[in-house]
């Protein structure tokens, strides 16, 4: 990358296009045709720049984007994007308003809100996704809703009946398709009771895993998300898929050494003195803690790359430092660049290896990346 597009930054994240292409190509190929793909780009498109990401799919020509709240919604409006968008996540009433001038789609999935859009009739046209709860026991109408559910859009003439949604709760263990199974079959009640009355929405209900697993649940669109970042959405969605397909992870995140000291053996390190050099020891000060995202739990456990080498952490994860032992890098000095998450050389950290160490989620742990670090698309 040229130097001049991190030039004052002491850290920095890498995004690349081309992986972004790949994976979005992937899933294209995996679908038929004629059935509609929505990039998930909630939460800072999974903590790797909204904006951007949003404009990098819309280019590529994505269906619909997916967000979590109105605030994504509109943000993305006003950087310009045309795309359907569909806020996916619980929007507060006084938006209706706002969001149907700027088209923008939103889910329903209580009576309450059903009872505000009635109130709305100084807006018509309201685009909604009505969202059905079939065993995730978050947002949504249950089975026994459907007939009041019809009878008050059928009274709600303001109102279009773009989509019709659910989730899925277990569909990232190939070998337990039971579950998911059984919320298909009540999924297809409800699309067989809009058909009915004559009604036509865009049913999705497949994420990365429920399309991957279950093209029975392809239905009229899917919703991708982790798996456009090139991560896997588990460790057993992995396993059964990656001779199929190769994802390619879009994010580089790296730091610099800022200082360079060598200590004797028994020197105590950081914070508590809680790491105690066992031999005499090169270590690097790099500007990087837990305030821009990195855990305090890779405390003494975790690595990063410098020179394609993996050099251990030592001592506590600071709020804005770390110290590395670099005793083995040969030539390493002030202001070269280490790789807290991605390749060098030929060397590599995987964000699926820093979840399995940490026993947490390759979902948690980018979208918890501080959103004020520069994204760098190159």
């Amino acid at each position: 990358m040229n130097k001049e597009l991190r030039k004052g930054l002491r850290t920095w994240i890498e995004i690349d296009k081309k992986a972004i292409k790949h994976n979005y190509s992937l899933f294209r190929n995996l679908i038929p045709s004629n059935i509609k793909l929505m990039g998930v780009v909630k939460s800072n498109a999974y903590g790797h720049n909204l904006f951007e990401f949003a404009k990098e799919l819309e280019k590529l020509g994505v269906d619909f984007l997916g967000v979590d709240s109105a605030v994504e919604a509109l943000a993305l409006r006003r950087e310009g994007i045309k795309t359907p968008i569909l806020v996916l996540g619980f929007t507060l009433p006084e938006m209706f308003a706002l969001l149907v001038k700027k088209d923008i789609s939103i889910s329903v999935s209580n009576f309450k809100t059903l009872a505000f859009l009635r109130k709305l009739r100084d807006f018509r046209g309201i685009k909604i996704h009505i969202k059905v709860d079939t065993g995730m026991s978050r947002h949504g109408f249950v089975e026994n809703d459907i007939k009041k559910v019809l009878a008050e859009i059928g009274r709600n003439s303001a109102v279009i009946v773009e989509g019709l949604f659910t989730h899925f709760a277990m569909a990232k263990n190939p070998s337990l398709p039971s579950y998911t199974k059984n919320q298909i079959e009540k999924f297809n009640i409800w699309r067989e009771a809009f058909v009915g009355v004559g009604l036509k929405p865009i049913c999705h209900a497949g994420a990365t895993a429920g399309t991957l697993l279950f093209s029975e649940a392809h239905h009229d669109l899917v919703r991708i998300g982790i798996s456009l970042y090139g991560l896997w959405p588990s460790k057993e969605i992995k396993a059964f898929y990656q001779n199929r397909i190769k994802l390619q992870p879009v994010l580089t995140w790296k730091t610099l050494i800022a200082e360079i000291k060598k200590l004797p053996k028994g020197t105590k390190i950081g914070y508590d003195c809680s790491e105690i050099l066992a031999r005499n020891s090169t270590l690097a000060v790099c500007p990087i803690g837990y305030w821009h995202g990195l855990p305090c739990a890779l405390s003494s456990i975790g690595y990063v790359l410098v020179n394609g080498i993996r050099c251990k952490i030592l001592g506590r994860v600071c709020m804005d430092i770390i110290m590395v032992d670099i005793t083995a890098v040969q030539k390493a000095k002030v202001l070269d660049e280490v790789v807290i998450i991605g390749k060098q050389g030929r060397g590599e950290i995987l964000i699926s290896e820093i979840a399995d160490l940490l026993d947490a989620s390759a979902y948690e742990l980018v979208t918890r990346i501080n959103p004020l670090i520069k994204r760098i698309y190159i």
